[in-house]
């Protein structure tokens, strides 16, 4: 891979040949050091100040909020040129951003099950998930685990987790895992087929990452209200919650990062 530094948000990237048939063969592909480590403190600090804001992180499994200040440096992050090129090479098309999202697992935090993307929002064609650690990541503190090549499965069956919660989990669990280990700065990309979950952070500090999916523009979903396969170009049900806020505010009723 080449890399050029670029101080303000993501370094610019082309990937290799053998880096989107890994991608490709594997349904996931690790990028270290993808951020400058001077700015995924500052998007540390930016989530966490937004987590100080809508509370309830701590011991939570996952807290997610899409919302991100307008001018803020994660506004520069989620809408860079850069970041969105990596996404269409990836998926090998057109691209556009689908939803951003703090993944912030706090101290004592339990474990979240094994799903796919694709078992929320059901696309019919290629989604991104590019997953990026602003600390560094281990099992201790409940780093992704991607189990490889189950996007090759299609769309699998799942359920209610059963924590109490509106997450899915599939309904048999992979037995072949890996926990993926991150320093600040590194990124994991994933299809939106790719089984993940992640451990429990049995650590005394939070884990925080930042997820920014993606879809190629000829996908459609299905609207689960009317059994139609919408265009997500046109149509997407999170169109409102990628732009830009003024103020954060306090997430009510079903929030969820799918």
């Amino acid at each position: 891979m080449t890399l050029a530094a670029d101080p303000s948000t993501v370094q610019k990237l082309k990937l290799t040949e053998g880096e989107l048939h890994f991608y490709r063969r594997e349904g996931y592909l690790q990028i270290p050091g993808l951020l400058p480590l001077d700015v995924a403190e500052a998007l540390r600090d930016e989530v966490m100040s937004i987590m100080e804001q809508i509370g309830g992180y701590e011991g939570n499994k996952l807290k997610q909020t899409a919302e991100y200040l307008a001018g803020s440096s994660l506004d520069r992050f989620i809408n860079s040129s850069a970041l969105h090129d990596i996404a269409e090479q990836l998926m090998g098309g057109p691209s556009t951003l689908y939803l951003p999202f703090t993944a912030v697992k706090g101290s004592g935090g339990g474990k979240f099950h094994f799903h796919q993307d694709n078992n929320y929002t059901r696309f019919d064609g290629p989604g991104i998930n590019l997953w990026f650690a602003l600390v560094d990541m281990t099992p201790e503190n409940g780093c992704l685990m991607i189990s490889p090549r189950t996007h090759l499965k299609g769309t699998l069956d799942s359920e209610n987790a059963g924590d109490g919660d509106s997450h899915q989990k599939v309904k048999l669990e992979p037995q072949d895992f890996l926990p993926i280990r991150m320093r600040a700065g590194d990124c994991v990309a994933f299809s939106r087929l790719t089984v993940h979950g992640s451990g429990p952070n049995t650590t005394s500090h939070p884990r925080i990452g930042y997820a920014v999916q993606y879809h190629r523009n000829d996908v459609k979903f299905l609207d689960r209200e009317t059994g139609e396969h919408k265009l997500l170009l046109d149509h997407s049900p999170q169109k409102d919650r990628t732009r830009p806020v003024r103020q954060i505010t306090i997430p009510v009723g079903k929030v969820d990062g799918h």
